[in-house]
C-alpha cells in the first residue's frame, strides 16, 4: 500500500508528453496522490513550439500538430486529481530507502523540500550547444540552435534571417529548413558531417526534396565569417575520419547559421542522484517497466534516450507509470526480481531496456501476473540495406538464437524494435544475456 508518511506517492518530473503520459497512467492504476513538477509556465513541453504537422499518427492514429499533441494530454490532466507546479525547477532528487526526497524552486512557492514514494524522470532532452562543435571564427550573430530559431519563429513570431546554411540534418533542423522556406527565407544547403542523415526519411522527402534544398552529406562547416552580424561559412567535405578536406572547402555567405548537430538527454538530476547511464545513450539504464538501478527511480521519455516520435514516448511513458503504479501498491515486491542484461553490439549501438526482470511484465496489471512480451528498442550505427536483426541469449554454456528478421533498411535516425515473447525470455539461462546485433 502506498506509504502515507510521505507528502506524495508519486512525484513526476517535468510536463511534457512523457510527464503527463507517466502520471496519468499512475493515476488509471490506482496511485492517487501524484504531482507533477515542470520548470515552464505550462505544461506541453517543446511540442509547444512544434506547430508543423506529423504527430499522433501511431498513438491516435490521426495526424496532428504538436500542440494539438499536447493538448490532448493537457485536458486529460486538467480533469483528474493529478496536482501540478508549473514554473517550477527541480535542484535535486535525494535517493532514499523507500522514501525518495525532491529539492525544488519556484516562484510562488519558495523552496520545496517534497517526498514522495517512487519518482518518475520525464526531464527531456536539449540540443548540443556550438561550444562542443570547435568551428573556427568569430562569434557574431546570427548562429542559433535549429530548436531556438523554431521557437523564434513559430512562437514569438521573429524570422531571424533570410540567407540560411544549415549544419546537421536531424529532423529539427530538416523541418527548420521547410519552416524558414515556407517563411520566404533562402536556404542555401543542409550539410551533413556524416555520409548519411540522421532525420526520419519522411522528413528528408518532405523538408528538402519537395522544397528543392539540397542536402550535401560527409560535409561540415570549417569556418565562420563576419564579425557583429554573420556574414557567411566555409564549408567543406570530409574523408572517412571525417576531416576537412582543404581542396573541397567553398564560402557560402549568409545570414543564419542553424544547428541541428543532435539531442542529449537532461540527465544532470540522473547523474546527481546517483544513477548509473548508459554510456551510449546518456540516460539512465532502465529495466523494462522503466526503473532505473535505484528502486522507486522510474526514467521515461527523451531523458532516457532521444526517440524518433512522440508517440513512441507517450508508449514508454506509460510503461514508467504502469511501472511506478505497481512498485507503490506492491511493495513487498521491491527489488526482488533477477534480471537478464540486454546488450546491443556488431552495429547496433544501443538497446532499451539493459535489462528484462523475469517474471515481471513490462506492463504490469493492477494485480502481479505472469509475465508478458518485452519490447526492445534499439538504433544502428549505420544506414544497412537488405540486413538481418539477430536476438542470441549468450551464456558461458553457450548461446542460442531468439529470432532473426530481415529489414529491408536500416538507418541511425529512425528506432527499431524486437519483440521478446515470454518463452524466448524463460529459454534464457540464469547466468545468461540477450545480444542484439545487425549481419549484413
Amino acid at each position: 500500500m502506498p506509504d502515507q508518511t510521505t507528502d506524495y506517492d508519486l512525484i513526476v518530473v517535468g510536463g511534457g508528453p512523457a510527464g503527463m503520459a507517466a502520471a496519468l497512467e499512475a493515476e488509471k492504476r490506482g496511485v492517487t496522490r501524484i504531482l507533477v513538477l515542470e520548470r515552464a509556465e505550462t505544461l506541453g513541453g517543446i511540442l509547444e513550439q512544434c506547430i508543423h504537422a506529423g504527430f499522433g499518427l501511431h498513438y491516435f492514429k490521426e495526424e496532428l500538430s504538436g500542440p494539438e499533441y499536447a493538448d490532448r494530454f493537457i485536458a486529460l490532466v486538467e480533469k483528474s486529481t493529478i496536482e501540478v507546479k508549473t514554473d517550477t525547477m527541480v535542484l535535486d532528487v535525494i535517493p532514499g530507502e523507500g522514501v525518495h526526497t525532491i529539492a525544488a524552486v519556484s516562484r510562488t512557492d519558495g523552496l520545496l523540500e517534497l517526498t514522495s514514494a517512487a519518482v518518475i524522470l520525464a526531464m527531456g532532452c536539449r540540443e548540443r550547444p556550438r561550444g562542443a562543435l570547435n568551428i573556427a571564427g568569430t562569434r557574431p550573430a546570427g548562429i542559433l540552435s535549429a530548436g531556438a530559431a523554431q521557437k523564434y519563429v513559430n512562437l514569438n513570431g521573429y524570422l531571424p534571417g533570410r540567407e540560411v546554411v544549415i549544419l546537421g540534418s536531424g529532423d529539427i533542423g530538416l523541418i527548420m529548413a521547410r519552416r524558414m522556406a515556407l517563411e520566404g527565407a533562402n536556404v542555401k544547403m543542409v550539410c551533413e558531417l556524416l555520409p548519411y542523415s540522421s532525420g526520419l526519411t519522411r522528413n528528408i522527402v518532405q523538408c528538402l526534396d519537395d522544397f528543392g534544398i539540397p542536402l550535401r552529406l560527409s560535409c561540415t562547416v570549417v569556418r565562420i565569417h563576419g564579425k557583429e552580424r554573420l556574414e557567411g561559412v566555409t564549408v567543406a567535405n570530409v574523408d572517412a575520419r571525417r576531416r576537412p578536406i582543404p581542396e573541397t572547402e567553398m564560402y557560402v555567405p549568409c545570414d543564419l547559421l542553424l544547428l541541428s548537430v543532435g539531442l542529449i538527454p537532461e540527465n544532470e538530476l540522473s547523474r546527481g542522484a546517483g544513477l548509473a547511464l548508459d554510456p551510449v545513450t546518456g540516460g539512465p539504464a532502465v529495466s523494462q517497466d522503466r526503473e532505473t538501478d535505484i528502486p522507486g527511480i522510474f526514467a521515461c521519455g527523451n531523458v532516457l534516450h532521444v526517440h524518433d516520435l512522440v508517440d513512441y514516448v507517450t508508449l514508454e511513458s506509460q510503461l514508467a507509470g504502469a511501472g511506478a503504479a505497481a512498485y507503490i501498491q506492491h511493495p513487498e515486491g521491491r527489488g526482488k526480481a533477477a534480471a537478464i542484461p540486454v546488450r546491443a553490439e556488431g552495429g547496433a549501438r544501443y538497446a532499451v531496456p539493459r535489462r528484462i526482470k523475469r517474471g515481471v511484465s513490462a506492463h504490469p496489471p493492477a494485480e502481479p501476473s505472469s509475465p508478458e512480451a518485452v519490447q526492445v528498442y534499439f538504433r544502428v550505427g549505420q544506414v544497412y540495406q537488405g540486413a538481418e536483426v539477430r536476438v542470441r541469449s549468450v551464456s558461458p554454456a553457450g548461446e542460442t538464437v531468439l529470432l532473426k528478421r530481415k529489414r529491408p533498411r536500416l538507418a541511425p535516425g529512425e528506432m527499431e524494435e524486437v519483440l521478446l515473447k515470454p518463452e524466448q525470455l524463460a529459454s534464457v539461462p540464469q547466468d545468461g544475456e540477450i545480444v542484439i546485433d545487425i549481419l549484413e
